[in-house]
């Protein structure tokens, strides 16, 4: 996965945002750039303020302090033309089951003030990107969750908007779905559309070009997936462990020193280490104490999910 764009130029800026409810922070003080053309994730757990900072863009929220622009308007003083200027998608997007897949294009084109003379060509557009065009006579509650999310997204981009936001737009629907969807993503990308996406799946990350990773209201993470899995072997090593015996290995290692961090992944553990040599020397020799079998002990490279949890366990370490 190439590095974003360089371009110069900047689709949404947001610097210093800040976005407050009576005591409660939800947004902390939050700079991002995303270029033109470029796939941004925004990522974190539920309450992190991804959604918030998503409205606010959307113009749909004023920011408390701060400011923040997208396609160059201003999301505080030009709300109006920043939502005529964007498509936005979420996984509650609102198709018309009750009408066929060509009805909910029109209908759709009409809310989007989609130039009469123009809306023939961006239909077809829209049911080729989304191979829709052998289904645009059925009702839309007959499509399955993959073809209903391809024919949502085809809709929120009918009036050509240069940034689209996606919140949560795979939420629900099967893997080879998703991937097809994000197939989609990449065409937009490539035709020069930003694409601004929040997402819970830590793989679909891995396709975007930088991601920030959101805690508690603030950034804590802003890089390419890569650059962050690099800085995260910089500093600690991680090893994958199969053994006999999952929780009686919990055990033994919580107490072994060089253990920063034990976790379930799948079947196995991941095991955080500061020296990975020394940590599979003492591994070996606790479990084997306890006459654990060791299937697998190996280092391994980090995957975003590892990353993020480290991330996360470190702030929550952090004195309050």
């Amino acid at each position: 996965m190439n590095d974003h764009p360089q371009n110069g130029t900047h689709a949404v800026e947001i610097e210093n945002l800040t976005k407050t409810f009576g005591d409660f922070v939800a947004v902390d003080n939050v700079s991002i750039t995303v270029a033109k053309g470029e796939i941004f994730g925004f990522l974190g757990p539920n309450g992190a303020g991804k959604s918030t900072t998503i409205r606010i863009l959307c113009g749909l929220l004023k920011p408390t302090l701060g400011r923040a622009s997208v396609n160059g308007l201003d999301v505080a003083t030009k709300p109006e033309e920043i939502r005529q200027s964007i498509g936005y998608m979420s996984q509650k997007f609102s198709l018309y089951e009750g009408l066929t897949v060509e009805e909910n294009i029109d209908f759709f084109s009409g809310i989007y003030g989609v130039a009469k003379d123009k809306r023939e060509a961006r239909k077809d557009y829209a049911l080729t990107m989304a191979s829709l065009k052998d289904r645009r006579g059925s009702l839309t509650r007959e499509l399955s969750g993959g073809w209903k999310q391809r024919l949502a997204l085809g809709c929120a981009i009918l009036h050509e908007p240069p940034v689209v936001f996606l919140d949560e737009p795979t939420s629900g629907v099967d893997p080879i779905a998703r991937r097809a969807f994000w197939d989609l993503i990449y065409q937009l990308s490539e035709a020069g559309q930003t694409v601004f996406v929040t997402t819970h799946y830590m793989d679909e990350a891995e396709y975007c070009h930088r991601v920030a990773l959101m805690y508690a209201g603030k950034v804590i993470a802003l890089g390419p997936p890569k650059q962050l899995k690099d800085e995260m072997s910089q500093v600690c090593h991680l090893l994958q462990l199969d053994t006999s015996d999952p929780l009686e290995t919990m055990r033994a290692l919580e107490k072994l020193p060089g253990i920063l961090d034990l976790a379930v992944f799948g079947a196995g553990l991941h095991v955080t280490v500061s020296e990975a040599e020394l940590a599979i020397e003492a591994i070996r020799k606790a479990l084997d104490e306890r006459q654990v079998q060791i299937r697998r002990l190996e280092a391994i490279q980090p995957s975003l999910e590892d990353v993020f949890v480290a991330l996360i366990e470190a702030e929550e370490r952090k004195p309050a």
